[in-house]
């Protein structure tokens, strides 16, 4: 098969190329990306040469450019990761997240219309259901939930969704979506919490934690992810949504405190700052449908994927290091200088 993965030099997308490439060697598999801040090539080094592999860089949402792609390649599977992703600088250009999240997956599925496909396939968020109360441990996101939005990135997420399911009951595009919980491993961009706080730490420099640092996330490590995906492209059925999630519940200034530990660095390195506009609560995926439809189940538990991760960028600090200078510098600087709580 030909399958073709958007956004595949990020974080998750990087990470799932890896796993197709290596599982299917009889597959062909056509990353595409724009190469925007989070993209690099460096994530994909060592599948470049794999002779089932092809780089194209590309947006998304630009139509004359997608249809060109798509009739030379015929793809039979396209996957979807391609997404401006931070809420922070969601907040900051709104406009940015809704050509590439909505105006992007559009020009996807009408591609996918016009020159047919056995699945499309879209990589959501839980962040579309909105947050959940603290105090009440034992609610969960189902695929039942209303879409509850709180940020403009997680607003233009919700509405690619709708737009995957109206093209399958309008059109009968063959979709799949899934809703994954807050991913962390390899390759994540240093902006993300986990690997910000691992590299600060690494410098002992500041650790900005908003707010009072007890927003709760449920963390699923991103290998245990892209297998779920996998496992839905190829059984899950047409039409439907599935919740993915790592059943790893973990607050914000826990995990801070862990890195710390794990690297052996004072908690005086934690530093409060000014809470993010809007900053969800907690996030909380009930998994039940993909185990009980696929049987998928995540493998690795937080204390040792963090352990995994935390040496990951110990040992690759080549990746990460051109990463957080230049533009990347100037953007920290950006959100964090003045925040701080005193």
């Amino acid at each position: 098969m030909k399958i073709i993965v958007t956004g595949g030099a990020g974080f998750i997308g990087g990470n799932f190329v890896h796993l197709m490439v290596n599982k299917y060697p009889e597959d062909h598999i056509i990353c595409l990306d724009a190469l925007t801040y989070a993209g690099n090539l460096a994530t994909l080094k060592s599948v470049m040469d794999k002779p089932n592999f092809s780089f194209v860089k590309g947006d998304i949402a630009n139509r004359e450019f997608i249809y060109d792609l798509f009739e030379k390649i015929k793809p039979d599977i396209v996957i979807n990761f391609a997404a401006e992703s931070h809420v922070d600088r969601s907040i900051l250009d709104p406009e940015v997240f809704l050509r590439t999240n909505v105006i992007g997956t559009s020009v996807l599925m009408d591609a996918c219309r016009k020159y047919g496909i056995t699945r499309y396939h879209q990589v959501s968020t839980d962040e579309v259901y909105g947050d959940l109360p603290l105090d009440k441990p034992d609610l969960f996101f189902t695929e039942a939930t209303p879409l509850h939005t709180s940020s403009p990135y997680s607003a233009s997420k919700a509405s690619a969704d709708l737009l995957v399911l109206a093209y399958h009951r309008t059109y009968g595009l063959p979709v799949s979506i899934s809703r994954c919980s807050n991913n962390y491993g390899p390759y994540h961009f240093p902006e993300k919490l986990i690997p910000l706080m691992i590299i600060n730490a690494l410098h002992n420099k500041s650790l900005p934690v908003y707010g009072d640092g007890l927003n709760v996330r449920d963390w699923l490590y991103v290998t245990d992810h892209c297998e779920a995906i996998d496992l839905i492209v190829r059984q899950g059925k047409v039409g439907e949504v599935y919740n993915v999630g790592g059943h790893n519940e973990v607050n914000n200034l826990t995990i801070v405190k862990t890195i710390c530990s794990i690297l052996g660095k004072s908690e005086n390195l934690i530093e409060y700052v000014t809470d993010r506009q809007g900053h969800d609560r907690r996030y909380a995926i009930d998994p039940a449908k993909i185990h009980s439809d696929l049987g998928w189940l995540p493998k690795v538990k937080f204390e040792d994927g963090i352990v995994k991760t935390i040496e990951w960028y110990k040992q690759n600090k080549d990746w990460w290091e051109p990463i957080i200078s230049g533009e990347y510098q100037k953007y920290y600087e950006s959100m964090y200088q003045g925040k701080f709580n005193n």
